[in-house]
């Protein structure tokens, strides 16, 4: 099985060392935990959040800059979520696209179709307890909330995967049905990021943008170079391209398309998604989180390589930018969003992976019981990073984001959960 534990223990660590300093400081002191997030770092009319916006959050200290005559303020908050965490989301994107294009993808062919079932249970299950409990709250309460639907449908990959191994161990075929879930949740999360919680009022005419600088990208640095290097065994042009420009280029041209995002309305998190299918890559996947992908010397292998590092350092600063809730923010959107997460999720996943597996008769792997999905519901459960980042999307900076928010945390329950259902319902850990 994939060996995760190196990338999993720096993940880890930073991300939750920056969610937990978040958590004490902004319950020590609030105000100013609060400059700190929305700090200016630089006045403009091109990137970041409206000035007017700004200013309220800020709040009486915004009067104490010389802003000048602009219409936007780059503050750290922005910094990181709209233009770093476009990074974590790459190397997410990169790793589903090699799941779906490659020929040995792992959500390719009959393999794939019962964890594809569960995950759609998996995202259905927490919509409906979410929606159906906030309804039964009363009108008042459905309207305030009802734009966070998609917060518990999140799975956390690495968090789960960790956890699924311990809960069943690195050989039980469970582990890799959990895997190819989280991938499958993963992708349609994204989809989801980008149809429903735009950033701005959409300007369809600014993803031209996106469109342009990823054809440039793959024409000029990825097709042409093959094309001029047919019959030629020695492939220079390719190999001058890979050893003296690298991934420069498709860095370059990445940016590029991300401020296409920027200025359409979409999600700037999202900006990077569109220049991965121009990069060249292997013509094989070892898997998620595989260590022997390290092997691979192709552009976009690579990039994942160069990156790792800078966003375990971005995960950081983002738990340490939006974890910083207080604990008096508790109210109807935390319980609605972990109910989503730890009810919704088994049962959902539960539901649609026994209609894929019988009903449908596509199966289940090997060795696992229909009981174990129940568990996998469970492991699923841990929203934590992705469900973090759609609270700050779904909701605008107040009392509702800051309780859902909590909700997102409190999901590290699902841990305990997910032990105590695997000890209940007697899962066989299977180590090899």
């Amino acid at each position: 099985m994939y060996r995760v534990w190196n990338f999993i223990t720096a993940y880890s660590i930073l991300l939750i060392g920056g969610a937990l300093l978040a958590l004490i400081w902004a319950n020590i002191d609030a105000h100013s935990y609060h400059h700190f997030v929305e700090y200016p770092l630089w006045f403009n009319s091109i990137i970041g959040v409206d000035i007017g916006h700004w200013t309220h959050a800020y709040g009486e200290a915004a009067h104490h800059y010389e802003v000048g005559d602009v219409e936007k303020v780059l503050t750290l908050h922005y910094l990181v979520n709209d233009a770093l965490m476009a990074l974590f989301f790459f190397i997410a994107g990169k790793e589903v696209w090699e799941a779906v294009i490659l020929k040995n993808g792992s959500l390719r062919g009959k393999k794939a179709a019962t964890p594809l079932f569960a995950t759609a249970g998996g995202m259905f299950g927490p919509i409906a307890v979410y929606l159906g409990l906030a309804a039964l709250l009363g009108s008042d309460v459905y309207d305030a909330v009802a734009r966070g639907w998609a917060i518990p449908t999140a799975t956390d990959i690495a968090f789960s995967y960790l956890v699924g191994r311990l809960v069943f161990g690195a050989g039980h075929p469970a582990v890799r049905f959990l895997l190819l879930l989280a991938i499958a949740d993963d992708a349609a999360g994204l989809v989801i990021l980008a149809i429903f919680y735009p950033s701005g009022e959409l300007a369809v005419e600014w993803l031209g943008l996106a469109v342009v600088s990823t054809l440039a990208a793959y024409f000029f640095f990825n097709w042409l170079p093959r094309r001029l290097d047919r019959g030629d065994q020695a492939r220079p042009r390719s190999t001058w391209m890979r050893q003296k420009l690298g991934f420069w280029p498709y860095l370059a041209l990445g940016a590029v398309g991300w401020f296409g995002f920027v200025q359409s309305g979409i999600h700037p998190a999202l900006g990077l998604l569109p220049i991965i299918p121009a990069i060249p890559h292997a013509d094989r996947a070892f898997g998620f989180f595989a260590e022997a992908e390290k092997y691979l010397h192709d552009i976009l292998n690579e990039m994942e390589h160069k990156l790792a590092v800078p966003v375990e350092v971005v995960l950081f600063f983002f738990g340490l930018l939006n974890a910083g809730v207080e604990f008096n923010s508790i109210s109807e959107p935390t319980w609605l969003v972990l109910a989503g997460l730890i009810i919704g999720k088994p049962v959902g996943i539960l539901l649609f992976g026994w209609f894929a597996a019988y009903p449908l008769r596509l199966g289940l792997p090997q060795g696992m019981r229909t009981l174990d999905l129940i568990v996998i519901g469970f492991v699923a459960a841990i929203g934590f990073t992705v469900s973090l980042f759609v609270a700050s999307v779904a909701f605008e900076a107040g009392p509702v984001q800051d309780a859902a928010k909590m909700g997102a945390l409190f999901s590290f329950g699902a841990v305990f959960l997910s032990f105590i259902a695997g000890k209940l319902l007697r899962v066989e850990k299977q180590d090899t």
